[in-house]
């Protein structure tokens, strides 16, 4: 069963997975790069990881096609959106918030990999899908 506690765990997990691939090549790659070697260190940690999704966006009771894709998917449950900049700003964190609403997922990260300490460049964000959930 899905708790707030068991998204949270995946939630330190992911991170912890971002912090060793920031450790391993630190800030100054593409984003792309950042990606391709999470992935690995997630899939790595056993965890189920979808990648380039696209977003559809159900417009008057209609599923349209789209061209917003999130980065990263992990155990249809947190959704990663990745970014390589000199900080973030209200737009990057619009965008996470709009794939968790057109996905109704409970939790994003937002990671900024270009700093020289990673944990201050993470944003978790909660829904109200994570909220109406069992605390245990």
């Amino acid at each position: 069963m899905m708790t707030q506690k068991s998204i949270n765990d995946l939630s330190y997990k992911i991170i912890g997975c971002a912090i060793e691939v920031h450790k391993e090549l630190g800030p100054g790659l593409l984003e792309t790069v950042y990606e391709t070697c999470l992935i690995n260190e997630l899939i790595t940690a056993g965890l189920n990881v979808k990648s380039q999704m696209l977003v559809p966006i159900k417009y008057k009771k209609k599923t349209l096609n789209s061209n917003l894709i999130l980065d990263i998917l992990v155990e249809d449950t947190i959704i990663v959106e990745l970014k390589t900049v000199e900080a973030i700003l209200p737009v990057h964190k619009a965008q996470l918030h709009t794939y968790l609403k057109l996905t109704n997922k409970p939790k994003g990260l937002l990671i900024n990999f270009y700093s020289e300490v990673i944990k201050d460049q993470i944003v978790s964000y909660v829904t109200p899908a994570f909220s109406a959930l069992p605390k245990q």
